[in-house]
């Protein structure tokens, strides 16, 4: 085998690390839980009054505990954006001075309503070089303080993060990576990060401490620690409200997890999200972290219409944002390689030589010494009617300014591209925003120039002489939208959030026609977002439903073929136990015996473990103990029976016991011997109906429980069924019947079955697992990372 092979084998493998929520048995779950509550309330209602009125109080609570959930996660998610915003504008302006009337202060509350500077803001010291020294040393500081943390106490908080939210949303498990100590460490390191000067921004992190925040607070809720889809919404809803928050834009923050976070999005996400991003943006509008009521530094106000000359300026932005795109995530993605193979021991010392570079390079230009978002703010201003910043409005110091402003382009480019991926709390979104800014201004200045060269060409006929023709601040407004939507290849989110930063409504249309060509530009010759490149080159089994997909095979293609099944009967515990040790699959078929191949149901591996230690805490049980899968009368699935898109599949290695089962033992004897039981045995059967989504249960719930009973495996010595799970030791062998684990209705196909509807069954059903059967008699498996395999090997 070559060398090339083995590589693609190591990068298939990557696959292998995570697990999968089966969405299709979680509802059936929740519908269960559905019905054993509204059995107690139905119990409960007669008995009294005051039974009564607190089963109505219980109900109304439930169906308003949503709303409740959603507004303590918007509130906290925009109390925490606002410390977060205090501490990292105080953080960047300490390295530049200090305020003598507070230390605590930062220089704009320090001179809270001066223009520029006030007596109460003073350098450092009056030496240049000391002031110089300062800076670089306390950037170093900043960064190294932000890696350490971020490494020694929790690594999932490096980065963006929105690409694996993105994959937690669809439905694959990565624990830890939303958890407390996450949140803690991420807000504590980016204020770090960004004061730090490298080329990362808050807003892509800030969508990861948000849904941290909403898992942390909803995991507090039975309602949502036990049902994934709820959780989902919630996390859909957290991932729009971090956005809202970090943008100062509720509606775009939706469009934007619409667009690019969730891959189920309902009408109920939505006006969760909406609620959701309204709660966050008010109590950051109430803290008012800039005092300027402003949401985010860097909103702007336009006054000026635009004139039709100006769509090819326009244009050009939109390609530029579209080049600008590419460019860096190819070339972040490489320099991402070159960090995991030769830099993941050396994360701290990598972020501290980062922070270093960039303190020494970006010190002596006036848009890089500054913090990105302060950058962004005087980038976008006016000239006329607004105060200038370091004469960045004078005619004399344009050709000063041009070449400041390409300097700034490029020098962020690529920084960006090294810094972006560091073992530091980092997004993408505002280094792309700084740098679409600075080339659009530029873009601006040149025209504004050409403009005052030649008045009279007809080219700027359409210009007034009773004002200024030319806004080169809304160039820079322009170019700021066009490298986001670049780097994220999104459109409408971005045309939504700009406007709400701007509230112009005559430059909408500028906007659509930038982002526009910026997504043709990305769709013709790049390969999507940095997001979803970012999942692709990590590894991350993501079933993305923008895209489509031709293969042109059959499932049978991309089948797994040598599966590992349990025969209904035939094996005793200990070769089950062994096949659990020896395999890390998330489930087995089972099989009326391995000979015909008959396909009887399947049974998840958390299940089955499950059933095996119910089983060993109950009674003794010997390793020689033969093993059940299916009940004496309960037949194999016939093939007529078989549907390609009904049933329950079975859960995964995260899963939880199957529901839909009857809980109510019955006892029963005959046809044992067809299973070579012994003569005249009874065997305990719990086994779930067919239709476990059709048929109703009857189930006898004690009144201090709000969901099913456990299950138990039932244990029977020689001829009779143990009472309350205690064998009685009579004649014969001991027998354990796991058949109430078995999902005897698995989402099954032919093997025919074209290999895109496989995957549409995948992305609109999320079963973990499709059987593949033919007339009844199992040919092969398929999960969704067999198909993620497939496609890598073939494209």
């Amino acid at each position: 085998m070559a060398a090339t092979d083995f590589e693609e084998i190591a990068e298939i493998k990557r696959y292998e690390d995570f697990s999968t929520i089966d969405w299709v048995q979680d509802a059936a779950r929740e519908q269960l839980r559905q019905r054993v509550r509204r059995s107690r309330s139905l119990k409960i209602y007669g008995r009294s009054w005051l039974a009564t009125v607190l089963a109505h109080l219980r109900e109304l609570y439930g169906s308003i505990q949503g709303w409740i959930v959603v507004s303590c996660i918007g509130a906290s998610i925009g109390a925490i954006a606002g410390m977060l915003n205090i501490i990292t504008e105080w953080l960047s302006d300490i390295k530049l001075g200090y305020c003598t009337t507070g230390f605590y202060l930062n220089e704009s509350f320090c001179c809270s309503g001066a223009d520029v500077g006030c007596p109460e803001w003073h350098q450092w010291s009056s030496w240049s070089i000391f002031n110089y020294l300062v800076f670089v040393i306390l950037s170093v500081c900043f960064a190294t303080m932000s890696a350490f943390l971020v490494k020694s106490y929790a690594p999932y908080a490096a980065g963006s993060g929105i690409s694996e939210i993105k994959c937690i949303v669809s439905g694959f498990v990565m624990k830890g990576f939303l958890g407390g100590w996450t949140l803690l460490i991420k807000s504590l390191g980016l204020p770090l990060a960004i004061a730090s000067g490298l080329s990362v921004g808050k807003e892509g992190p800030s969508v990861h401490y948000a849904v941290c925040a909403g898992n942390v607070i909803a995991r507090c809720f039975s309602r949502y620690r036990r049902n994934a889809a709820k959780m989902r919404e919630i996390l859909t809803a957290c991932a729009a409200t971090g956005v809202a928050v970090a943008f100062g834009s509720p509606i775009g923050g939706v469009l934007f997890s619409l667009e690019e976070i969730s891959s189920n999005f309902s009408l109920k996400t939505m006006w969760r999200s909406y609620f959701c991003a309204l709660f966050g943006t008010a109590v950051l509008a109430a803290i008012n972290p800039f005092r300027t009521g402003q949401l985010v530094m860097f909103q702007v106000h336009y006054d000026r219409d635009w004139h039709f000359f100006e769509i090819i300026f326009f244009i050009v932005l939109g390609v530029f944002g579209g080049l600008y795109g590419i460019f860096v995530s190819k070339w972040n993605l490489e320099a991402q390689a070159f960090r995991k193979k030769h830099l993941g021991k050396y994360a701290i010392e990598e972020a501290a030589c980062l922070a270093g570079i960039t303190a020494v390079i970006c010190y002596f230009n006036k848009f890089l010494k500054i913090d990105m978002t302060e950058s962004l703010e005087i980038l976008f201003r006016e000239c006329e009617g607004g105060e200038d910043y370091d004469g960045l409005c004078e005619p004399s110091n344009r050709s000063r300014l041009i070449a400041s402003l390409i300097f700034a382009t490029v020098a962020r480019t690529l920084l960006v591209i090294v810094s972006y991926g560091s073992k530091v709390p980092a997004g993408i979104f505002v280094p792309s925003m700084a740098i679409g800014a600075s080339f659009g201004r530029l873009v601006g200045t040149i025209v504004q120039i050409l403009h005052e060269s030649h008045p009279e060409s007809a080219f700027f006929a359409a210009c007034s002489k009773d004002q200024p023709c030319i806004t080169p601040g809304t160039y820079a407004f322009l170019g700021a939208g066009a490298a986001l939507s670049g780097i994220m290849n999104i459109t409408v989110s971005v045309v939504v959030i700009m406007f709400e930063l701007t509230g112009a409504l005559t430059y909408i249309l500028p906007t659509m026609i930038v982002v526009g060509v910026t997504k043709i530009i990305n769709e013709k010759f790049g390969k999507g977002g940095i997001a979803d490149q970012t999942i692709f080159f990590n590894g991350f089994p993501f079933l993305d439903n923008k895209e489509e997909h031709v293969f042109g095979v059959n499932v049978s293609d991309a089948m797994i073929q040598d599966v590992s099944v349990l025969p209904s009967y035939g094996m005793v515990l200990g070769e089950v136990e062994d096949m659990l040790k020896q395999t890390n699959y998330g489930g087995f078929p089972v099989v009326e015996d391995t000979r015909s191949m008959i396909l009887s149901g399947y049974i998840g591996r958390t299940e089955l473990q499950y059933a095996i230690e119910r089983a060993k805490r109950s009674s003794p049980i010997q390793p020689t103990a033969k093993c059940f899968f299916t009940t004496p009368d309960q037949k194999p699935l016939h093939p007529a029976s078989v549907s390609a898109i009904t049933g329950n599949a079975a859960t995964n290695s995260n899963g939880a016991v199957s529901d839909g089962y009857d809980s109510s033992a019955v006892v029963s004897s005959g046809n044992a011997s067809s299973y070579d039981l012994p003569t005249g045995m009874a065997t305990v059967n719990m086994a779930k109906s067919a239709s476990p989504q059709l048929r109703p249960l009857h189930i006898d719930i004690p009144n201090d429980q709000d969901e099913a009973p456990s299950l138990m495996p039932a244990v029977v010595i020689g001829g009779q069924a143990s009472a309350g799970g205690m064998p009685e030791e009579v004649h014969g062998g001991m027998h354990v019947d796991f058949s109430q684990f078995i999902d005897i209705t698995p989402i099954t196909v032919n093997p025919k079955f074209p290999l895109e509807t496989v995957m549409e069954l995948f992305k609109k059903l999320g079963p973990s697992v499709i059987l593949v059967e033919y007339r009844g008699r199992l040919c092969g498996l398929i999960t969704p990372k067999d198909l993620l395999k497939y496609q890598f090997n073939k494209h």
